[in-house]
């Protein structure tokens, strides 16, 4: 079981999003547990007041540290202590992967003006979902909770279906269709209704890498690309200087021509 615990002023926010759908069925196999501790529960004072104004003056309220170390000091030990915050880590599939391998996370989310700088001391990493603001941390814990949960045994249904995700192959995901077969003009990609196997993951691989040079390139690097790749890759417009840069293998050698020799046999040509 991995467990997740949010330490947040909301925590009605994130309990919803934890009990429904794929979530909320894990949790009620054993294969996850989510702990909601609410902050003001450890506020120390008659009022539950947590925060209180910034030392230099400005606009808004901080969250005491000492208030954030009881209510971590109430937790079972975990294994990653976890602030959401915008100068933290890009969250990642990478990240997710290895939070996934974990048994217990730990999580504090803020709200106004954010932690005390000092709360930093308590945690183990910092996470960011990426480069924007929001009111507070729990949404952005959500994903987190939503990006590592699926990655662990048992909670969704085919245990392979997220090896092909975008991100986890360096790749964003090839395009998916269903019925109906026809739809404004639109068709499917003959290719997925012919039943041949190997034909779908070429075609698969193929609209994968197109789809990761037209919009999110910067992921190649990262990519474990093969000699086909290059050649595919060549074939959809990108340049040497582009393949040598993401660490591109040199493309498969030129198949030779076949010519038919008099007695009706074949060789291959020089």
């Amino acid at each position: 079981m991995l467990t997740f615990s949010f330490l947040t002023l909301f925590p009605e926010l994130l309990a919803p999003f934890a009990g429904e759908a794929i979530l909320g069925k894990a949790r009620e196999r054993g294969l996850l547990h989510v702990n909601l501790v609410h902050l003001r529960d450890f506020s120390d004072n008659r009022h539950l007041k947590v925060d209180d104004t910034p030392y230099g003056g400005g606009a808004g309220m901080v969250i005491r540290v000492d208030v954030a170390e009881r209510a971590l000091a109430s937790l079972p030990p975990a294994d990653e202590v976890i602030l959401l915050t915008p100068a933290g880590q890009p969250f990642t599939q990478a990240v997710a992967e290895e939070l996934a391998q974990k048994a217990h996370l730990a999580f504090l989310c803020g709200r106004y003006e954010g932690f005390d700088a000092r709360t930093e001391g308590l945690v183990t990493r910092e996470l960011s979902i990426g480069d924007f603001v929001m009111m507070g941390g729990e949404a952005a814990a959500a994903c987190v909770l939503e990006a590592v949960a699926r990655l662990r045994p048992g909670v969704i249904g085919d245990p392979e279906s997220h090896r092909t995700d975008s991100f986890s192959s360096g790749l964003l995901d090839y395009p998916e269709y269903t019925r109906p077969p026809e739809w404004r003009g639109q068709s499917v990609p003959e290719v997925l209704r012919g039943g041949n196997h190997g034909a779908v993951a070429r075609w698969r691989r193929e609209q994968a890498l197109a789809r990761t040079l037209a919009r999110r390139p910067d992921l190649l690097p990262g990519a474990a690309l093969t000699p086909q790749d290059t050649q595919t890759l060549l074939e959809l417009g990108a340049s040497a200087p582009q393949l040598q840069a993401w660490n591109a293998p040199p493309p498969p050698p030129p198949r030779r021509a076949r010519r038919v020799k008099k007695n009706g046999g074949s060789e291959q040509s020089g």
